[in-house]
């Protein structure tokens, strides 16, 4: 099936949300982006940074791709497992509303945006920035600084400019919603940027590692995802009410701890997800795969949500056997074999 036309995209993505630029899966990282074809496929408060930022976009195309995949990979035992995320822009309740799940998914776009710049930048993609400065001073006994650090400073500030800007433009939601996906976004960047560490690689005779090039890089997109999968989990319900002369989001359960910078927030608590109801943004469980020996979010128990499960056998093929051969390959034989599947009713 070819890619939707930018008149079919462009519809699509006048369903306003902050995060339907996650949509751009749709046009592919591979295209040349030329300024008034692909930038009209933008919001409006997106247009123009486009426009400035021609050859930045497919870094952009390749952060909305691994925004959904991380999130779907993230929650794929539990019963919120991210699949609505596919249907960019074209979001549900659950990503609309000021969920829980809405925190995380703005948490993490914000964070794998800049994060993509920050390294386009290093690898020498973008002929606007280049690597991260080294810090001052060395980084240690027989280290110096080399290399091509990830240029965070400048990942930061232009993924914010791209993914706050229509949260930003007073358009788009409830002032409250706004200033949770504001404050969940920079919840993400911030993640990221505690995430900058000093990483370095030996030279010397027999591996002594007597000198070591150092440079600062960031972590994996798999350890940003996971770090703010744990905030989710304890992610504290807020309300949007004055404080002094302004607004501010505030702890609803006035025993719950002060929110602070590096928390995620919500606003309205979620459905189970155990049963489908399309006005919550609820699938259901039904007919996914569980695991009857677990007792975490995947067992059977929890993911079926009390309805029970279905057994069934299939039979798969895997490599067996295997063996290596001199020189240099492992040569294996295939096997068949019966394994038991459990699947919630």
């Amino acid at each position: 099936m070819g890619h939707p036309s930018a008149t079919v995209l462009l519809c699509q993505l006048g369903l306003s949300t902050a995060i339907q630029w996650l949509g751009l899966t749709e046009s592919g990282s591979g295209v040349s982006w030329n300024e008034s074809q692909h930038c009209r496929l933008l919001v409006p408060e997106q247009l123009q940074l486009c426009r400035r930022n021609l050859e930045v976009m497919p870094s952009i195309v390749r952060a909305a791709r691994h925004t959904q995949a991380l999130c779907q990979q993230s929650f794929a035992d539990m019963r919120w497992n991210c699949s609505s995320i596919r249907r960019a822009p074209r979001f549900g309740p659950d990503l609309l509303k000021g969920t829980r799940e809405a925190a995380f998914v703005y948490a993490l776009a914000a964070a794998t945006i800049a994060h993509g710049i920050a390294r386009a930048c290093a690898s020498g993609e973008l002929p606007l920035c280049s690597c991260g400065p080294g810090p001052p001073g060395d980084p240690g006994p027989g280290g110096r600084w080399g290399g091509c650090g990830d240029n965070l400073s400048y990942g930061l500030q232009l993924g914010a400019a791209f993914a706050d800007s229509s949260s930003r433009s007073g358009k788009l939601g409830t002032h409250g919603r706004k200033a949770m996906n504001l404050h969940n976004s920079a919840v993400g960047r911030t993640v990221l940027s505690d995430s900058l560490d000093t990483k370095c690689k030996c030279h010397g005779v027999s591996g002594s590692c007597s000198v070591k090039t150092c440079w600062k890089g960031l972590s994996s997109l798999d350890e940003i995802a996971s770090d703010l999968k744990s905030k989710y989990l304890a992610a504290i319900k807020v309300s949007h009410r004055l404080v002094g002369p302004r607004k501010q989001l505030i702890a609803k359960d006035m025993d719950a701890r002060p929110v602070t910078e590096t928390d995620l927030v919500y606003l309205i608590n979620s459905p189970d997800y155990c049963t489908p109801n399309l006005q919550l943004g609820s699938l259901g469980t039904q007919d996914r795969q569980c695991n009857k020996s677990s007792v975490g979010s995947a067992s059977c128990a929890l993911l079926c949500c009390g309805r029970g499960y279905n057994t069934y056998t299939e039979e798969v093929e895997e490599r067996c056997h295997c063996r290596y051969r001199w020189c240099c390959s492992v040569v294996c034989r295939s096997c068949r074999r019966r394994v038991e599947r459990h699947v919630c009713k």
